[in-house]
Order: structure tokens, then sequence, then C-alpha cells
């Protein structure tokens, strides 16, 4: 039996901010506040990420420049991996560094390979301010190093170079999205 309620069903889905927004290029802010308005935040990003059909959303993709983000991202081994972060902080990204398609909710319908290690730890606090570490390998170590890059006011596109970078570049000005 279950103990809590689930992610995102008190939460209300929420517009994406796509590509071309300021705020996905500005470093977010510090949470300072661990109170309900973050926890209807932590929830309305669950709602939004699921309704997108994601495996991650930071709250700068919901146009809050703060400091969370939440994840429901398997790892290689098919290992589900749930839970939100407030205030993390990448401390380890190592291991082998594979070049793999990524995608965004901000950059709907694109993908690109993006070159990401296959191990990372991220630290922060819950919702609570209870301090947590996670710990990501594979398929969750490249979402773990997606969301607190846009954090950082960073996506993926930064990250790519090259051909790579032009043709994406190239489907980003065609994109239905961007008109």
């Amino acid at each position: 039996m279950r103990n809590a309620s689930i992610p995102g069903t008190h939460g209300r889905v929420r517009p994406l901010t796509l590509l071309g927004n300021p705020v996905l290029h500005t470093p977010c802010e510090e949470v300072t506040d661990f109170g309900p308005e973050l926890a209807r935040l932590v929830d309305d990003l669950f709602a939004t990420m699921y309704a997108a059909q994601g495996v991650g959303l930071a709250a700068n993709q919901v146009g809050e420049s703060l400091r969370v983000f939440v994840y429901d991202c398997p790892d290689d081994e098919e290992v589900r991996h749930l839970g939100h972060v407030v205030n993390p902080r990448l401390v380890e990204a190592d291991g082998v560094v594979i070049r793999g398609p990524e995608g965004c909710l901000s950059l709907p319908g694109l993908e690109a390979g993006t070159e990401r290690y296959d191990h990372a730890v991220v630290e922060g606090f819950t919702m609570n301010g209870e301090p947590v570490t996670i710990h990501g390998t594979g398929f969750f170590a490249r979402c773990l190093q997606h969301e607190c890059d846009h954090l950082e006011g960073k996506v993926y596109a930064d990250r790519v170079g090259g051909w790579r970078r032009r043709r994406l570049m190239r489907q980003v000005a065609r994109a239905a999205w961007r008109r």
C-alpha cells in the first residue's frame, strides 16, 4: 500500500518554456523558502513532465527561475528512479563519455548526439529541506546532468558542436513551435 500520493496528481500542467526564451539561458536562483509554494511547484513539475511524456523537468522549463528539478527516469538496467531535487549540485560526473541521442521538452521533437558521462552524483535537498544524494548511471546519469545544466542556464544544444550543432539549429529554425 502506498503511503504518499503519486507525484503530480495534485499538480497542474503548466505551459513549457521553449528554446528562445531567456529564462532557459539564465542561471536559476537558489530556493530559500521550503514552504507550500515549493511543494506546489514540485507537483506542477511532475504533472507537466508526465503530460509531456518526459523523464525530467527543471523549474525554468515552466518559467520559474528556481533551482528545482523532478525526474522519473530509468537507468540502463531499466531500474526506475523517481524523485525531485531542490538546490542541486552536480558533485560528480565521471566514467566513460558516451555520445547518445538527447532530447528536451523545451526543444520538442528534436534530438542530437550529445556527449555525457555515464555516472553522475547530485546532492541537494528535498522539498522539506532534507539532504539528499542521488547516484545515476547510464541514461539516468544523462538525465541528472541534463537537468543540472538547465539550472545553470544551459540546454543540451549548447553541448553539441560541429555538424551536429548546425543540423540541430537548422531543425530548430524549421520547427513548427518556433512560429
